[in-house]
């Protein structure tokens, strides 16, 4: 009973006083400490006797003092002739320096104390006074307490994880009952306040060039007004680190600096003391930091950059921080992308000459493939490229999270591009979105996971155009379904290459192929009728074919397979779906053939004969219609 267990941080002088509900998980900013056990003050032990059960009669508050920890504070309280008050008669609250907190304070400080007839000193102990009982369940967040002191306020700041500050200096030992009061020990001497967080701005030289900034965004009467804010001041030097042009560009941007400035105020105040593992706070602007700290350091998103804390103001409390915070609302889509996954991208598109759309005030939407499309080094830039690269700029500054199944979205390189939303992905054509947007002041960047291919004519168009599928094509006239997958749809059609069909067994193929009807059904089979790109493959896929029985699509060591067959290459994207070569026949599960070495082979030899033929010249030449028709008539008496 009434043992009290003290957190060390090793290599400091910081102490933690726990009880169960704030352990601390034996970590403090990411250091071991080291655990002790005591007797709470106000009790001591027994010999034989487990704990502290042994309660000592209480005392007024200058013998208090002494028993916690704070004999310095009372040696001060004598010699500044208050020790006949805090001995006497009354109910008082006292926030009484640990003797190290004394310790820690200049000499210069601590003779202009001691030294003045005792007035100073005086005068900073009873700021340190309440003239009533106020117990840690009085301390509210956010609250001021009148001290004895010209009823001067002090501010009181009461954090989720248990910690109480009092001007930012730290609760250390609560709640300590004297027969007139009760004393808290804190780790600081603390002094009064009277500047609101802009007067701590006008009067700091190192603040010049944000005391500028503020008042080009009359950001002043926020900075003056009633509040409780933080505000993480960028230093002179924190400017001068920033390329001029850069700073030049968002100085002249009333809607560039405000972001900028509002990202360096936290809707809270948080006193440093506060801070003791990684939290992620929310600014003004709208985003938000990760505060931590790392021993004695303060850290901002990990970096230690805060070059002093704890400036107390009436309205909150000022960090002084030596690097400027750029939040991603006031870059351009050229500096976004340069500090991202997606920085390869950009040396590709200033290649291009096109970095001019990703500086300027352009409403855009960049789609930047991930450093990894580029593993092997960047394509040489061609016309052809820089076509491409137009069509991953879309006109308009988009969100992903608006976009919608079937939008139509327009390029800088006159193309449009479709919009397929999946349950597991989001998909701008073959290209589905790999990481969560960042939204620049003009741009927006949506890293993509490959390089886009925007769709350059129907099924049959793409089918005709590649020399792989003339067998296909030949077999799809014959099958009477050309105008099917010509006609507007969304389409996903798994496309057997030529080869495929010669890996048929000869008899199956002569019979499938001498029979319109079985060659109709067969390549309905091939075809579903909704786009899916690869992105959206997971574990599995199960798509309804036209003919009506259902293609399953996985995704095994990022390949992905057809009916568990691999499948040659993905996302051959077409105005109306999309294409995969697959390099062997799929067939139904409920009508496969068996394999018949014996039929006459004429009918299909002739169709590879004539298709092979027909792939080396375009299949869009009209002299060749007559071709066609009496390949037709050789099927279909063949047939008969």
């Amino acid at each position: 009973p009434n043992v009290c267990a003290v957190q060390k941080l090793i290599g400091t002088n910081r102490k933690y006083f726990t009880n169960c509900k704030q352990w601390y998980q034996r970590k403090i900013c990411g250091k071991s400490t080291v655990i002790s056990y005591e007797c709470c003050p106000g009790y001591e032990k027994v010999p034989g006797e487990k704990g502290c059960p042994a309660a000592l009669p209480l005392s007024n508050i200058y013998e208090t003092l002494g028993v916690v920890g704070s004999a310095t504070t009372q040696l001060y309280s004598d010699r500044s002739n208050l020790r006949p008050e805090i001995e006497g008669p009354g109910s008082f609250t006292i926030f009484a320096p640990s003797n190290e907190a004394w310790a820690s304070l200049s000499a210069e400080t601590l003779d202009s104390l001691v030294s003045n007839v005792n007035i100073e000193l005086l005068n900073a102990l009873r700021y340190h006074m309440v003239n009533k009982r106020v117990l840690t369940d009085d301390l509210k967040h956010g609250t001021t307490l009148n001290s004895m002191y010209q009823d001067l306020p002090i501010q009181i700041h009461h954090y989720p994880n248990g910690i109480v500050t009092v001007n930012c200096a730290r609760l250390l030992k609560a709640d300590h009952h004297a027969t007139n009061g009760v004393v808290h020990v804190i780790d600081k001497v603390i002094a009064t306040t009277t500047n609101t967080i802009q007067q701590v701005i006008e009067t700091e030289d190192s603040l010049e060039t944000l005391r500028a900034a503020v008042a080009a965004s009359d950001l002043n009467s926020l900075l003056e007004s009633d509040g409780q804010y933080t505000l993480l001041a960028p230093t002179n030097e924190a400017f001068e680190k920033i390329p001029r042009e850069t700073l030049n560009r968002i100085l002249g941007d009333p809607e560039a600096l405000r972001d900028l400035l509002t990202h360096h105020i936290l809707k809270s105040a948080m006193c440093a003391e506060a801070i003791i593992a990684g939290l992620t706070m929310e600014t003004l602007e709208g985003t938000t930091l990760d505060v931590g700290c790392s021993g004695e350091e303060l850290t901002l998103n990990g970096k230690p950059i805060i070059a002093a804390k704890d400036v107390l103001a009436t309205n909150g409390v000022v960090h002084f921080v030596n690097e400027l915070l750029i939040p991603d609302s006031a870059k351009t889509l050229f500096e976004l992308a340069q500090e991202s996954e997606v920085s390869k991208s950009t040396e590709f598109f200033r290649q291009a000459g096109l970095t001019s759309h990703l500086t300027g005030s352009e409403r855009v939407t960049l789609l930047a493939p991930v450093n990894d499309v580029f593993k092997d080094g960047l394509p040489p830039v061609d016309s052809n490229m820089k076509n491409l690269l137009l069509n991953h700029i879309v006109k308009d500054q988009l969100s992903s999270k608006y976009l919608y199944h079937g939008q139509k979205l327009q390029t800088l390189g006159d193309k449009e591009l479709r919009v397929f939303v999946y349950r597991n992905n989001l998909c701008i054509e073959n290209a589905c979105i790999a990481a969560h947007d960042k939204r620049g002041r003009f741009g927006t960047l949506f890293s993509v996971d490959k390089m886009l291919t925007p769709p350059s004519g129907s099924v049959m168009d793409v089918l005709k155009a590649d020399h792989r599928f003339s067998t296909l094509v030949a077999a799809i006239q014959s099958a009477g379904l050309t105008e099917n997958l010509n006609r507007p749809g969304t389409f996903t059609v798994f496309a057997p290459t030529n080869e495929a069909f010669r890996a048929m067994p000869q008899g199956e193929l002569n019979k499938l192929m001498g029979n319109a009807k079985e060659l109709a059904n067969l390549l309905k089979f091939h075809v579903a009728d909704e786009i899916l790109v690869s992105g959206a493959v997971g574990a599995l896929v199960r798509l309804k074919s036209m003919q009506g029985d259902k293609l399953e699509v996985s995704m095994k060591n990022n390949i992905i397979h057809i009916n568990k067959e691999p499948v040659a290459e993905s996302d051959i994207m077409a105005t109306n779906g999309v294409i995969y070569a697959i390099s062997s026949v799929l067939q139904p599960q409920a009508s496969r053939p068996q394999e018949r070495g014996d039929e006459p082979a004429d009918p299909a030899l002739e169709i590879f004969k004539q298709a092979s033929a027909l792939s080396k010249v375009s299949q869009r030449n009209p002299r060749l219609a007559p071709v066609y028709s009496r390949l037709l008539a050789r099927m279909k008496s063949s047939g008969g």
